[in-house]
């Protein structure tokens, strides 16, 4: 276990992480994960979408900005999705997310996407815990001057606004 040392005193370093789960698998697999009572780490606030396709990159932008250390992404199985695509177009969008956390110094193992069924409810917890010590490795996200893409792209996140993030991206220019 990685320990964080403030002043005299040396303290164990307890990542946040926020995790989007699609409702029809990897949250349902998590309730069958909670209800078998099996044991994962306690560092993940769980959000529930309807979709893994619905995840909008500025979500896990947002988080990481407001102080998550990372951030899990749970679909369905490629090719079992309810809504016949949207785990592909959450793949597509993780990939580009990652390569645009690269270029402001954030590390790609910060943000996880897994397929995760609804009978895989051990599968979570090996994730929760295999994340959350990740995240111990790495240590904290430190985002004391984060760039002026990271401020606009929050900003645009927490506005709630349909604009592109291409606009953002100029606007941040």
């Amino acid at each position: 276990m990685s320990e964080t040392t403030v002043g005299a005193e040396t303290k164990a370093f307890q990542p946040r992480i926020v995790a989007f789960f699609c409702n029809w698998c990897t949250y349902t697999a998590a309730d069958l994960a909670g209800t078998a009572r099996m044991t994962h780490a306690p560092n993940a606030r769980v959000i529930r979408l309807m979709c893994s396709g619905r995840l909008d990159p500025q979500f896990v932008v947002s988080a990481l900005s407001r102080g998550a250390d990372g951030v899990l992404i749970g679909g369905c199985h490629p090719g079992d999705c309810h809504y016949q695509e949207g785990n592909y177009k959450a793949l597509r969008r993780v990939v580009l997310l990652k390569r645009l956390l690269a270029t402001l110094g954030i590390e790609g193992e910060r943000v996880r996407l897994e397929w995760i069924s609804a009978s895989e409810g051990d599968r979570v917890q090996r994730v929760m815990n295999e994340m959350a010590e990740d995240l111990r490795r790495l240590g904290p996200l430190r985002l004391s001057e984060p760039p002026a893409l990271f401020h606009a792209l929050a900003a645009h996140a927490a506005d709630g606004a349909d604009a592109p993030v291409a606009a953002v991206t100029e606007a941040a220019s």
